[in-house]
């Protein structure tokens, strides 16, 4: 069973060596833990050929959950409700409608106070 989706800051952090990340990253159960398309997208994006390389494996060991009808409903809802940029409408919505925490530190659009589903496993 899921617990939890890995916001691509996390990502981003980790692959940035912020030993906070890398910690928390790897005190996951992989089994547990998910990444949307969208960060996958996101991190590939960000790195060079030889990046992208050393990326995939931890990148393919979790879970990627997809975009499908129902979450591009719920993140047109959620982005029209809060203003969020799109991609992050569509994290919360996949977070959501899965009922597993976002892991982000992205507290500017995710107050964990306002957001139950908002997890900030550290802070910098």
């Amino acid at each position: 069973m899921l617990e939890r989706l890995l916001d691509s800051v996390i990502l981003i952090d980790h692959f940035n060596s912020v030993p906070q990340a890398s910690e928390f990253l790897l005190a996951l159960n992989p089994e547990k833990t998910a990444i949307s398309v969208i960060s996958y997208a996101e991190i590939l994006t960000g790195l060079d050929e030889d990046g992208v390389k050393k990326a995939r494996p931890l990148l393919n060991s979790f879970k990627m959950l997809e975009i499908d009808a129902a979450v591009a409903e719920k993140a047109a809802t959620l982005r029209r409700q809060h203003g969020w940029k799109l991609p992050d409408a569509f994290q919360a919505a996949i977070a959501i409608l899965q009922d597993i925490k976002l892991s982000t530190r992205n507290t500017k659009d995710f107050n964990p106070e306002k957001h139950s589903f908002v997890e900030i496993p550290y802070f910098l």
